[in-house]
């Protein structure tokens, strides 16, 4: 009786088996996907992929269409290059595209997908959503911390002109004054200045912004192929881990003196966005009750998506004009036109500087921070322009290809802010050929107060300095490379000489 059970188990367990596969294939039948390259067992399409994906992806778009379908592994992805394929994505059909991605960056990284970026749609992320555009980033708030960010360009100004004539690298000082505003506005103080009792370093705390946005971009093998998630080949979760410690103990420490201040005071007045998170954790009629680690996800993305963006985009900027120093002396000209020379650029100031205004945004369209947005993932199966998408697909939509796209953009590949004089197109999600800040529910919440930095720096920039190569390094020299993350900085960080350009009394500032 042993051999024929033995076989007979062995049979329907077989039949079951080749039963499930001929099922999942008849599923797939069903579907007419977006066209894209072969994938191979195992590994799908990741042989195409190479260090920087947007530009891998651009390539495979040049191919197939505006709209491709690519396998990560065993994970299906969906790729929109185009406006008309963004405007399905994040607007017509936003809600279906509207969640994200179970990744290992949201999982390790931002306390189990509790922050802004990374939380799945639902009650607990619409609730985030609420308390940035009602709370966090209001325009009453963003205009009551304008003080804080004057206070800090002022130092920015007055670094660089101590350092005038001297090399120096310029996304250190950016980085700083951006780390400093959002410090100040977010927890209240700079915790990262120099002192005994600080709990960790200015450059520490950089290297660990950095880490986070070069890690939450990483094509990760284990998210794309689960079964061998274990064994970490890359060695990515592993220093996720690592770099989630770090934040947990610096936060730690600032939700505990946060707590300490607010101890007995009666009507206490939030000075700070964690005093009004905190307040917010302790409102009774949250519909999703706001957890510690939920204040602590929260704290780490806005100081992280405000320090980033705006040092990455400003050094792009001053790169491409010392590639073409014609367009830095049309800027000038508008800046001694409208500020004249015996004063520093204010936020207000900036709606009457268009020049510099179109810079800011051509530099948005050649250099977006994320060059793919941050992933989508569609909610159920729909259609896209008569292709069918099926439920748990990642979406990407490439900005970088779309900033490029000829169809759009005269000579896509220059640099030349005049393509913005006289146009209508903002950066605010609605002009979906320059969408740096992305567009619809998934919209980067804090978008203004971004632009706000990126503008008045730069205008400062411009204003205050002429802005050299050290050296015999000739413009044909600098490296426009650069690494992708979660945002897309210089492979090479840019090295400058600023030289002052206003009357020796302004920089008494």
């Amino acid at each position: 009786m042993e051999g024929p059970t033995w076989v007979s188990y062995a049979a329907m367990w077989l039949a079951t088996v080749a039963l499930l596969l001929l099922s999942r294939r008849l599923r797939r039948r069903k579907f007419k996907l977006p066209p894209g390259p072969k994938p191979w067992p195992i590994i799908g399409n990741l042989n195409l992929i190479g260090s920087l994906p947007h530009r891998s992806i651009h390539d495979l778009s040049q191919k197939y269409g505006p709209i491709i379908y690519l396998r990560f592994g065993s994970a299906p992805v969906v790729v929109g290059s185009s406006v008309e394929m963004a405007k399905i994505f994040l607007k017509t059909q936003d809600v279906t595209f509207a969640s994200r991605p179970k990744i290992a960056a949201g999982k390790y990284t931002t306390y189990n997908y509790s922050n802004i970026t990374w939380s799945s749609y639902g009650p607990y992320w619409r609730q985030a959503r609420k308390m940035c555009l009602m709370e966090l980033f209001s325009a009453r708030r963003l205009d009551s911390y304008e003080y804080i960010r004057r206070e800090e360009m002022t130092a920015l100004l007055k670094g660089l002109y101590a350092s005038a004539e001297d090399p120096i690298l310029l996304k250190d000082h950016l980085s700083t004054v951006s780390l400093n505003v959002i410090s100040r506005m977010v927890l209240g103080k700079k915790y990262t200045d120099e002192s005994e009792n600080a709990v960790v370093s200015p450059d520490e705390f950089k290297k660990m912004l950095d880490e986070l946005f070069l890690l939450s971009g990483v094509l990760n093998i284990g998210d794309s192929i689960p079964w061998i998630d274990f064994l970490d080949l890359q060695g990515y979760i592993k220093r996720m881990k690592a770099l989630s410690k770090k934040f947990d103990r610096f936060l730690e420490h600032v939700l505990d003196e946060h707590n300490e201040r607010r101890k007995g005071v009666k009507d206490y007045v939030a000075k700070d966005m964690v005093d009004v998170l905190l307040q917010l954790a302790e409102d009774p009629n949250l519909e999703v009750k706001l957890e510690r680690h939920g204040v602590k996800a929260f704290t780490q993305d806005l100081i992280a998506g405000g320090t980033e963006s705006s040092a990455v985009t400003v050094e792009w900027a001053i790169s491409e004009l010392l590639k073409k120093p014609e367009i830095f002396i049309k800027a000038t000209e508008e800046l001694d036109r409208v500020i004249g020379r015996e004063r520093w650029v204010e936020e207000k100031d900036i709606v009457n500087l268009p020049y510099v205004d179109a810079i800011v945004k051509e530099t948005m369209r050649l250099h977006p921070v994320a060059p793919m947005l941050v992933p989508r993932f569609s909610r159920e199966d729909c259609q896209v322009a008569g292709y069918d998408i099926p439920k748990d697909t990642r979406v990407l939509v490439n900005v970088w290809t779309i900033g490029r796209d000829p169809s759009l953009w005269d000579h896509p590949n220059e640099f030349d802010p005049d393509r913005f004089i006289g146009k209508p197109i903002d950066v605010k999600g609605q002009d979906f050929e320059l969408l740096p800040f992305g567009s619809g529910r998934r919209m980067c919440p804090g978008y203004s107060l971004g632009l706000k930095v990126i503008q008045s720096s730069l205008a400062n920039l411009l204003h205050g300095f002429t802005w050299k190569l050290p050296g015999s390094m000739k413009k044909e020299d600098l490296d426009m490379d650069e690494i992708f993350g979660l945002s897309t900085p210089k492979k090479v960080p840019l090295v400058v000489v600023a030289e002052p350009r206003l009357p020796p009394h302004v920089y008494g500032l």
